[in-house]
């Protein structure tokens, strides 16, 4: 569905393991970088990797990553996950060129 059937000025993405849909993302996604305004992960697929899958899958397929706003208590995860801290709220990750 288009961001206009939508009604939306966000990109969502399906997080699914097999035929199940674990999640949600919003994010935003502008040439070869997509910024990342949350990761919802369902009750019952919590703290199985869902969120990591997606991050992982976000880095291998944009240029640029940025999480928008990461709260205080998130940090941990966007440092583990490999993301500098711009300073501006926001946490960023781009991928190396060879």
């Amino acid at each position: 569905m288009s961001k206009e059937q939508q009604q939306s000025q966000y990109d969502w993405a399906d997080i699914s393991s097999g035929s199940d849909r674990v999640g949600k993302a919003r994010c935003r996604i502008k040439d070869s970088t997509i910024t990342i305004f949350s990761i919802n992960i369902y009750p019952a697929w919590e703290g199985l990797g869902y969120g990591r899958e997606f991050v992982d899958y976000c880095k291998g397929n944009f240029k640029v990553v940025i999480a928008d706003r990461v709260r205080y208590s998130a940090i941990g995860f966007w440092k583990a996950m490999g993301f500098s801290n711009d300073q501006d709220g926001n946490w960023s990750y781009h991928k190396k060129t060879p």
